[in-house]
């Protein structure tokens, strides 16, 4: 089992830049899939970006892609997103989630835990 932290959220006008990070629990980090998600208000929860548990792959939604960038830290436990060029449909609460297994996936219904989530606020 893991449980997980996000921290970095915050208020930004459009075009910065803030960095989440989620911090997990546990000795087998490694052994788990990771994704980003997010819900803005009155909207269902959609997939961001997700990385496999060695880092080599990852995988973004066209709405981020090539303005977010997710890594990960096996040594410090430790799944980040970087997000540049923010815009205001960008506002969201963000979501860290895990996935016992190798490859990360775009469904929410694949990861068995989930963090707490931290409010990304881009104002225009």
């Amino acid at each position: 089992q893991v449980q997980l932290v996000e921290s970095g959220g915050g208020l930004v006008q459009a075009g910065g830049s803030l960095r989440l990070s989620c911090a997990a629990s546990g000795r087998t980090f490694d052994y788990y899939a990771m994704g980003w998600f997010r819900q803005a208000p009155g909207k269902e929860r959609e997939f961001v970006t997700g990385i496999t548990w060695s880092g080599g792959s990852t995988g973004y939604a066209d709405s981020v892609k090539g303005r977010f960038t997710i890594s990960r830290d096996n040594a410090k436990n430790t799944v980040y997103l970087q997000m540049n060029s923010l815009k205001p449909e960008d506002t969201a609460v963000y979501y860290c989630a895990a996935r016992l297994g190798a490859a990360w996936r775009s469904s929410s219904y694949d990861y068995a835990y989930w963090g707490q989530g931290t409010q990304v606020t881009v104002s225009s």
